[in-house]
């Protein structure tokens, strides 16, 4: 059965093809930068209502957006109009106190700073005006709002803002002598600059030359910095490509950007409004995710808390490095500094209800590291060894940057990508290794009473023979507390009982003392280690409550005091706590749903 697809919403459509027209203009280019879209429900009220601007300032500085009518339905020229008009009223300063004459910002200034804008649209023509254009009076927007306080607005220039009868300007106010006025007002210079002389090499039939900067898009200029000067990722760099789709933004719920690791892939959302140091972020933080493998090491954690654990660490990188520009509502806590991503979410997996309600470059609720592909009809890919591809991305360029002398990395980030070179020890040697630190071998001991093989040198002389007391092989034993409940796997059981079995063999071990638990407890004694693997019968088969069985082993006369504990389970059980020496068996895509304060092996 075909999947039915979505309908398009017209007015959106049109809405959107409005700001790419406005912000692709040369002279609204530079100022569209860092401008945010979004909609506005009490415009929908307003029966001329377009558009209007929004000023915050904030921590970060300035915050601007365009916030937009949420359904009125209107072509895309005049939409483009309605954005450029907005646009300009931040690029004349119109937030600023002095260009209402020292005075609030009240109609009059209003009416004045509107038909500023629109002679200079006029002049620029972008887009279409959605209402006949009237005589625009002589005189500066501040000479205007005096006579017009004197003596009263003629009615002919009522209605020439974008907002209905509220301001087209809201929010805090930001002085035109300030850095970020001074900005504006350059960047409104530079466009203008910019158009003047293409109209001049269009009349003189100039033609630019093809490959220059201009008409990039500031995420293709990101892209190329990255490979001409930021060598630890440039590798990376050379082998993704970027996806600038609106519509396929919007149908994914992208608001910023998001990663597709499989296919080397970032979606940008080309209405994010970002400047060109807020795309290097974001660009270097979704290559990172790539790179470091952030999608395959979830290992059973819960994938979108994995993912804002690994936008704290990664933001915390490109903060410490001085990559781009942390964009507005990006996740960064300095306390979190040179923590792993895993340690990151075992501290946030305890208040979840919280952390979920964060937001990733991609939304709220949503990963910016994509697990499947978008759906895109039409397409095929190569396959490519993305282990291979990553690892060496970035190793070479941790080893260009360390030799070219780029300036010192995060310990932590640098940690990362050498352990990328290594690699991962099996689940099986781990366990080994835990054995060799925790489970004592009998120690031998030389006794005539068991006399040993004659030497041929001198086959008259007795020679002691070596053997094993049974106090100290009795001493030497551990315990295995077995998850038996009804959603245990049967492989996980044959797989961590034959590798518990031959360890223990290899070190002489004589015997594990084995209980087994679901809604009770089953103790099975010690037993062989011969006797694990084969002959063991699992009782029980109820709910998960694991704690009584370690409290059993801890209080059994008959257990080592120091004797460590081995717990095989599927993570889906209660919190357990224990004094002595543990470690967890688990599947790998299983979790513990606590924090363990010991090893955890995860059997593959």
């Amino acid at each position: 059965m075909a999947r039915s697809k979505t309908k398009a919403d017209p007015a959106q459509a049109a809405r959107e093809e409005g700001w790419l027209v406005a912000t692709r203009h040369p002279v609204l280019r530079d100022l569209a930068r860092g401008v945010r879209l979004t909609p506005d429900p009490a415009l929908g009220a307003e029966p001329n209502g377009w558009a209007r601007v929004s000023v915050a300032v904030t921590g970060w500085g300035p915050r601007y957006e365009v916030r937009h009518h949420p359904s009125r339905r209107a072509s895309p020229q005049e939409w483009a109009w309605a954005f450029a008009h907005c646009l300009l009223h931040l690029g004349l300063n119109h937030d600023d106190p002095a260009s209402s004459g020292g005075l609030a910002r009240d109609q009059a200034h209003q009416l004045a700073a509107c038909m500023a804008v629109n002679r200079l649209l006029a002049a620029l023509r972008v887009g279409q005006a959605p209402f006949p254009p009237p005589d625009y009076p002589a005189g500066d927007e501040t000479q205007l709002a005096r006579a017009w306080r004197r003596d009263g607005a003629p009615a002919e220039v009522a209605g020439g803002g974008v907002a209905g009868s509220g301001p087209d300007l809201i929010g805090d106010q930001v002085e035109r002598d300030s850095p970020t006025g001074r900005l504006r007002a350059s960047e409104l210079a530079t466009g203008l600059a910019r158009a003047v002389a293409a109209a001049v090499d269009r009349a003189g039939g100039v033609v630019p030359e093809s490959g220059g900067q201009e008409g990039k898009q500031p995420w293709d200029l990101a892209m190329g910095w990255f490979a001409s000067s930021f060598p630890l990722i440039g590798g990376l760099a050379a082998g993704f490509r970027i996806v600038a789709d609106a519509d396929l933004s919007r149908r994914n719920q992208i608001s910023v950007a998001a990663v597709d690791p499989a296919l080397a892939e970032i979606y940008v959302n080309p209405l994010a409004g970002l400047n060109p140091a807020e795309w290097i972020f974001v660009l270097g933080h979704e290559m990172l995710h790539a790179g470091l493998r952030h999608g395959s090491r979830a290992l059973g954690r819960q994938p979108y808390l994995w993912n804002v654990a690994a936008d704290f660490v990664v933001n915390g990188w490109l903060v410490e490095l001085g990559v781009g520009q942390l964009p507005s509502g990006a996740l960064h806590d300095p306390a979190l500094q040179g923590l792993s991503a895993e340690a990151v979410y075992e501290r946030i997996a305890n208040d979840a209800r919280r952390f979920r309600k964060l937001a990733t470059l991609r939304g709220v609720s949503v990963s910016d590291i994509l697990s499947e592909p978008l759906p895109r009809p039409d397409e095929r890919f190569e396959a490519i060894d993305l282990d291979e591809f990553y690892r060496r991305a970035l190793t070479t360029g941790l080893a260009y940057h360390e030799s070219s002398g780029r300036g010192l990395l995060p310990a932590h980030l640098a940690e990362e990508i050498r352990v990328l070179d290594q690699p991962p020890i099996a689940w099986d040697v781990a366990l080994a290794r835990w054995f060799e630190a925790y489970v004592r071998s009998p120690e031998s001991v030389r006794s005539y009473a068991k006399p040993s093989r004659r030497q041929a040198g001198s086959p008259g002389v007795p020679r002691p023979g070596r053997y094993y007391p049974e106090t100290a092989r009795l001493e030497c034993v551990f315990g295995v507390v077995l998850d038996t409940s009804g959603s245990m796997s049967r492989e996980l059981l044959g797989k961590a009982l034959g590798a518990i079995a031959a360890y223990a063999q290899a070190k002489d071990v004589p015997a594990a003392r084995v209980v087994f638990c679901d809604a009770a407890v089953h103790d099975a004694g010690f037993l062989p280690v011969e006797d694990i693997a084969g002959r063991v019968k699992v009782h029980g088969r109820g709910g998960t409550v694991l704690q009584p069985a370690i409290n059993h082993l801890e209080r059994a006369p008959d257990f080592p005091a120091d004797g460590p504990i081995l717990i095989i389970t599927d993570g889906q059980c209660d919190r357990l706590t224990t004094a002595r020496p543990h470690a967890y068996l688990i599947p790998a895509a299983a979790a513990l749903p606590f924090t363990p304060s010991g090893p955890v092996f995860r059997v593959v």
